[in-house]
């Protein structure tokens, strides 16, 4: 019985944090592939602070993974997490994040973060 609430409560904070415009935005685009702060920094045209708060937020719910390659931090969706049927449930239902990369891409932004 208890194992049910535990789920409920998990169920509900994954979607209290999806319900923020901005990190459902970071998990749209860490959906197929990883991508680094200065990448969220320039898609979402928010400060590096404001950004890293709510991956912050992501990291220590266990949405999202991050792996630190040089002084560069990736992030990607953690789809062991109890609640990725939920997540990959949200993100079927918003818009492919993936052409905002593709601009990022084109305009030679994608690639600032590599070593």
């Amino acid at each position: 019985m208890e194992k049910t609430i535990i789920e409920l409560e998990n169920a509900a904070q994954t979607l209290k944090l999806l319900g923020d415009k901005t990190r459902l935005t970071i998990m749209g685009l860490v959906k197929d592939g990883e991508c680094c702060v200065c990448e969220f920094v320039e898609v979402l045209q928010m400060s590096q602070p404001s950004i890293s708060q709510h991956l912050r937020k992501l990291r220590d719910a266990g949405l999202v993974k991050e792996q630190r390659r040089g002084q560069w931090i990736f992030y990607s969706l953690n789809t062991s997490h109890a609640t990725y049927p939920i997540i990959q449930q949200v993100l079927e239902q918003i818009p492919d994040q993936k052409e905002k990369l593709r601009a990022l891409e084109d305009a030679g932004l994608r690639i600032q973060c590599d070593l």
